[in-house]
């Protein structure tokens, strides 16, 4: 195997493409050593993919991705090694998820008075056995020829500044990374440079770093997508300054879909080892490949 990891992508758990055992399968393929499963407010595609690697030269690491809010904006908040099993971490994200029916359904609702005729039963179908989500919308608006492609989709109607976009129930960024804290798991802040609150804002991302580091925070993903290594190097710094582990992936959804491949981002063999040192200092045990 090479070295080749991936700390960050989906599954029909929630809006990727593959299923838990699929995408394990195509982690195998790419030559990845290890992968974590961060589907968004949701576990459930963990134990499968855990015992599709079982006896593979993959490893594979339990995480999650939650949805946070801000003024203006969205924070998402990475959990690795979290305990799935823990009752009050379950709930909450059970919670999370039927909120994104509600608000699928409220979408759907807008986008058919803007006079695209999208069908919900269609969306639940894209989702599948998944939690249903925004790219699930924009997949059905590519299909019905409203759009050319999802990122059209989002920049034109499904974004927080579209004409359909809807609220949801959503936890603060401290209550999710203490939420994750309380399962056992690493906090991570996600792909820090989405945060944009507006520019009329005087959001500091250094200043509300120190926020969650003073709340629990372990690690900022340095090392995201198609990041140009002068964001890399910023958010490197930051990591630096507060000593936080600089983590990283492509945020697979599924091919074609983002700009890069499972495995495509380069992340340090030190990023891993520190956070093998953390999970053996914190994390519950749980099953592992």
């Amino acid at each position: 195997m090479s070295d080749r990891v991936d700390l960050h992508a989906h599954t029909t758990a929630s809006d990727g493409q593959m299923t838990p055992s699929e995408l394990v399968d195509f982690a195998l393929e790419r030559g990845l050593r290890l992968l974590a499963i961060t589907d968004h407010d949701s576990t459930n595609g963990v134990v499968e993919a855990l015992a599709r690697a079982q006896g593979t030269p993959l490893e594979v690491w339990p995480g999650v991705e939650i949805s946070t809010d801000v003024p203006r904006s969205e924070v998402h908040m990475l959990g690795y090694f979290v305990d799935i099993n823990n009752a009050e971490f379950q709930e909450t994200l059970a919670r999370l998820r039927d909120s994104r029916i509600q608000r699928a359904q409220q979408i759907v609702a807008k986008l058919n008075s803007l006079g695209m005729e999208i069908s919900y039963d269609r969306v639940r179908e894209l989702a599948g056995s998944g939690a249903v989500g925004r790219p699930h919308i924009a997949q059905a608006m590519v299909e019905k020829g409203y759009v050319e492609s999802i990122r059209d989709a989002f920049n034109l109607y499904l974004s927080r500044n579209g004409p359909a976009y809807v609220e949801r129930f959503k936890l603060t960024p401290v209550e999710a990374l203490q939420l994750i804290r309380r399962a056992g798991g690493m906090p991570v802040l996600a792909h820090p440079t989405y945060i944009s609150p507006g520019e009329d804002s005087d959001f500091d991302l250094t200043a509300f770093v120190r926020q969650l580091v003073d709340a629990g925070l372990v690690g900022i993903e340095c090392y995201y997508g198609d990041y140009p290594p002068a964001t890399v190097e910023q958010l490197c710094e930051i990591a630096r300054q507060f000593d936080l582990i600089p983590t990283g992936g492509t945020d697979f959804h599924g091919r074609g879909m983002y700009p890069t491949d499972l495995g495509d981002r380069e992340i340090p063999p030190e990023t891993i080892e520190r956070m093998r040192r953390w999970r053996a200092r914190n994390a519950p045990d749980q099953p592992r490949t």
